[in-house]
């Protein structure tokens, strides 16, 4: 789940409370809570990565915020994002999700959502998160970016990630999402230097 692409390019500002926070965190009311209690803390779970992962594959040119309100409708239309029972998906759920109103009935995303369960359904539990925290980069040495502009799309460590998984089977997981799934998973820490969010993340002052 990704900064939405709407942000503008600028510093931490502070909200209605008075802390800086992410410019993105305050665009809409519905970011608020989205910014400060979910985005870049670390996701652990085979079942919640598979969420984080096809919700992302889904947000794939559109902006994070349709998907945000959005979200408790494609866990009812995909059981939760539990693998075993998306991977038992029929024909007949895949019609069905092609005509839910409620979530983004995009053939290919849906199609590859379900491939991608079948793909996950064959893995020994906890190797989805395992594989996905092995491409976590250190910290040190990852200077916290003091505007929205310094934030990559991509990088070499998401670029080696995204190999990794179509290496594996897995679809709709090119460098791009694969990195917006490090953000909002927390494998990497992306709130700005002065965001108050960064000092929960990493329980150290801003700056």
């Amino acid at each position: 789940m990704s900064a939405p692409d709407e942000a503008v390019t600028g510093a931490a500002i502070p909200g209605p409370d008075g802390r800086l926070r992410c410019p993105w965190g305050l665009s809409t009311e519905d970011y608020v809570a989205y910014h400060d209690t979910e985005w870049g803390r670390p996701v652990h779970g085979d079942d919640a990565l598979f969420e984080r992962l096809s919700l992302e594959a889904f947000q794939s040119g559109l902006s994070w915020i349709t998907i945000l309100r959005r979200r408790e409708t494609f866990r009812a239309a995909f059981s939760h994002f539990k693998i075993t029972d998306v991977a038992a998906f029929t024909d007949a759920d895949r019609e069905r999700l092609l005509a839910d109103p409620g979530i983004i009935r995009n053939r290919s995303k849906v199609d590859a959502t379900l491939a991608n369960a079948r793909v996950l359904a064959e893995w020994a539990p906890g190797d989805l998160d395992k594989l996905i925290w092995s491409f976590a980069p250190e910290a040190e040495g990852r200077p916290a970016p003091r505007v929205l502009s310094d934030v990559p799309a991509i990088t070499d460590d998401s670029k080696a990630l995204s190999k990794e998984l179509k290496k594996r089977g897995l679809r709709f997981v090119g460098p791009t999402t694969a990195y917006a799934l490090m953000q909002a998973c927390g494998l990497v820490n992306d709130h700005l230097a002065d965001c108050t969010a960064r000092t929960a993340v990493t329980g150290s002052a801003p700056g």
